[in-house]
């Protein structure tokens, strides 16, 4: 397979479907897209009906380029990651890995524009990040759930109002921020730096201000991302966490059981806000966002020192902590129900606890007048315990 060839074919599934984000090619499916979040076949032209070992293969190797790192991280590790221009038309981060001999594809579509806190209609809190001065922020969700965007909205924020250098390390680059009031460097995994330890410690005597790490994978890069952020420097990075609790947890896990103690101290002292995010299926077509924000209040600090309790637990916190711009899964799930973005059954789906959900949507029914339940038609047995009745 030729690299026009190749092109062409990107270039004819891009123009499918709207709202495309994922291009997939696995082995005996055809050619497919994921369009506002479902995996839809695309056929015709040069598109095979089922994909052979030997056409993923082609098509993999054609994104690879012959690159021997990434060669070699497929055949030892099993997956490569690539970033891949189509001129004029799109950008791509890829992965390819191998499944039962064989291998797949996936490309996620990059934005080539930065969006804007405003125009992705992020919560307040997200403002408030781009004004820390320094220590870590995280923004957390699951593969696809927006946390590159969402990070990309707050430096492009930080980039209208501040004259700072940020130092971004991704793999691959996602975002390229122009350059306005601050002076950004982007930096890519195996092309800028070999692996996220070593670029974070190189980026702290590159005098940035603001640094990006697109994910903390191990306890190395968190132990400089922590020093980072002690020393003055303002942190952002992703974790694979569900909610704010958890991504403490982890975090924590991260590091032995006997630096726990020291390690609770120094993220207490360093952590700013956590947001974690899921993408939920929206009304009329197409997703939206919902949101778990966590702020650094002396409470959560202190069941960072010292652990979750009964009564003290991180839900509990954010569910009270509105003064602090703080938020849970739950209370952002209710709030697109009663905007009618999202429906009943998707709040219910994506709720972390459903008895408050559940609870706040009967609350939401019967304040619209609505019917809070499906039973009809009750009546009062005037003749039970009656003579002569059972």
């Amino acid at each position: 397979m030729k690299q026009q060839e190749l092109d062409y074919i990107l270039t004819s599934m891009l123009k499918t479907y709207d709202n495309v984000s994922d291009l997939n090619f696995t082995v005996d499916k055809p050619c497919q897209v994921e369009a506002s979040g479902q995996l839809k076949p695309v056929f015709g032209g040069p598109l095979p009906k089922k994909l052979t070992p030997f056409q993923t293969e082609s098509i993999a190797l054609n994104l690879i380029k012959g690159d021997r790192r990434l060669l070699k991280n497929l055949l030892s590790q099993g997956s490569c990651d690539i970033s891949y221009h189509l001129a004029g038309k799109a950008r791509f981060r890829v992965n390819v890995f191998s499944q039962r001999g064989c291998y797949s594809v996936v490309m996620r579509q990059l934005s080539t524009r930065v969006p804007t806190i405003k125009e992705m209609g992020l919560p307040s809190a997200f403002y408030r990040m781009a004004e820390e001065r320094n220590g870590i922020v995280l923004v957390t969700g699951a593969t696809g759930s927006g946390k590159s965007t969402s990070l990309a909205a707050v430096l492009d924020q930080i980039n209208e109002e501040k004259s700072v250098h940020v130092v971004t390390l991704e793999d691959p680059v996602e975002y390229l921020h122009s350059q306005k009031r601050s002076t950004f460097n982007h930096r890519e995994l195996g092309v800028d730096f070999d692996n996220f330890a070593s670029g974070l410690r190189a980026a702290l005597r590159q005098a940035p201000k603001v640094i990006l790490v697109g994910e903390i994978r191990d306890r190395e890069t968190a132990e400089i991302g922590l020093t980072a952020a002690e020393t003055g420097h303002l942190v952002f990075s992703t974790l694979h966490t569900v909610d704010a609790g958890q991504t403490i947890n982890r975090f924590i896990g991260l590091f032995d059981q006997e630096d726990e103690n020291q390690v609770r101290v120094r993220l207490a002292d360093t952590v700013r806000w956590v947001a974690s995010q899921r993408l939920l299926p929206k009304v009329g077509g197409g997703r939206i966002a919902a949101f778990e924000i966590m702020s650094a209040n002396l409470r959560v600090k202190d069941a960072i020192l010292n652990g979750e309790s009964e009564g003290k637990t991180f839900y509990e916190m954010i569910q009270t902590g509105n003064a602090f711009h703080m938020m849970t899964f739950d209370q952002s799930i209710m709030g697109l129900y009663k905007e009618g973005l999202i429906t009943e059954e998707a709040a219910m789906s994506y709720a972390s606890r459903k008895a408050i959900v559940n609870r706040g949507i009967d609350a939401i029914k019967s304040a619209r007048g609505e019917k809070t339940t499906t039973i009809e038609n009750l009546t009062v047995d005037t003749g039970y315990g009656k003579k002569g009745r059972p």
